[in-house]
């Protein structure tokens, strides 16, 4: 009778934890759609991934953090690429992302011209003050300006014979005041709901380049909002005596723009953060995790790595010191404690067409989501 129960509770846990899977993937194959664009600056990419981001956030029971509104506006210039898209070299025309990519300040540039060869990996049209460059991997990137010249950066794979002639049509617009939103829930907590734990993750990436080509992020960070949305489902059945808040950042692509409007605006008390976790590239963990501020809270990262070694969850719990490098380090800068956790290993994909939900893993999606639910009961009963 005891082996029928306990295989009936694993059998109901293995259930539970391919539910979770699935939802996680679900959501990273919607986020990575054509629809979505991208979630960036071309067909309302990033405006459509707010409206759906609120919606679920309300569908979980979570509610908007300023008891009004999900959305909390902000806006911000970027320099974007909605139209045409065309780069020929030597005869050959070139794919979008695939075989090259132009650097996100550039102007746009309508014009065939002579190539002049600067060195090995340099090629200059002077006539329409173009520059050329041979890349071993091509990765994007968002500007807030656009300079007076174009940079096409091309793989080296592409070509094989040295660049002689080059032929263009690229649209670019700037835009000075793009409109985005940061998305803002909370669950109140039952009995302390001034003492607030805080999960976050940007939802923004690169959008498009051109009207065929988008950059999908499935890594960068869908998986990370994935992870949060899973932790937002869970904490609105399973409210906690302290308050669990939720923030999906905007801008964070185009340097932390989200995370820094919200710390100069915020919409709950700084000083009534316990604790504040970011996620970003969270797809995959096979080679395990490493923790942003480990030595800036090092009780912290201690208790981190106990419930690791408890559970067995991760191979590895790297520590790494404070860095600028995601959506925490304003909160940091404010004095707010907090983690910056991305995992390590798989796939290489970063910045570029490639970072398609088909090949990220996930393999790692319960391990990190009871790692944090179980970090943030300890965290809390600490006090």
């Amino acid at each position: 009778m005891k082996l029928k129960l306990l295989l009936f509770f694993l059998l109901i846990s293995n259930t539970l934890f391919a539910q979770d899977t699935l939802f996680a993937r679900k959501l990273v194959d919607t986020l990575t759609s054509p629809y979505f664009w991208g979630r960036g600056y071309a067909k309302d990419g990033v405006q459509k991934a707010a409206v759906f981001l609120s919606a679920q956030l309300k569908s979980y029971g979570v509610k908007p953090m300023d008891g009004k509104n999900f959305l909390q506006d902000f806006s911000y210039p970027v320099n974007t690429f909605p139209s045409k898209m065309e780069v020929t070299v030597n005869g050959k025309q070139l794919k979008p992302g695939k075989d090259f990519i132009v650097s996100p300040d550039s102007r746009g540039v309508t014009g065939t011209g002579q190539l002049i060869k600067k060195d090995s990996t340099h090629f200059i049209d002077q006539q329409n003050r173009i520059i050329l460059s041979l890349e071993d991997k091509l990765t994007w990137s968002v500007e807030g300006k656009t300079l007076d010249y174009t940079v096409i950066q091309v793989d080296k794979k592409a070509i094989k014979e040295t660049p002689v002639t080059l032929s263009v049509a690229i649209e670019n617009k700037l835009i000075p005041d793009f409109k985005t939103a940061n998305i803002c829930g909370i669950v109140k907590g039952t009995s302390k709901p001034d003492s607030i734990i805080v999960i976050t993750a940007h939802y923004d990436h690169l959008g498009g380049m051109g009207n065929k080509t988008y950059f999908p992020g499935a890594n960068d960070n869908a998986s990370g909002i994935a992870e949060l949305m899973g932790l937002a489902r869970y904490y609105a059945k399973n409210p906690l005596p302290f308050s669990v808040a939720f923030i999906c950042f905007s801008g964070e692509e185009a340097g932390l723009l989200g995370s820094k409007y919200f710390t100069q605006n915020p919409l709950i008390a700084l000083k009534n953060i316990r604790f504040l976790i970011n996620l970003d590239l969270n797809g995959t963990g096979v080679d395990g995790i490493t923790v942003v501020n480990a030595s800036v809270y090092p009780k912290e990262f201690t208790t981190i790595q106990q419930i690791n070694k408890e559970n067995n969850y991760f191979v590895k719990v790297a520590p790494r010191g404070k860095a600028a490098n995601s959506d925490h380090y304003f909160f940091t800068e404010q004095g707010v404690p907090a983690f910056f956790i991305y995992t390590l290993g798989g796939i290489k994909a970063y910045h570029d067409v490639f970072d398609i939900s088909a090949t990220l893993p996930l393999n790692k999606y319960a391990e990190l989501f009871n790692l944090i639910v179980k970090f943030n009961s300890r965290i809390a009963g600490s006090r």
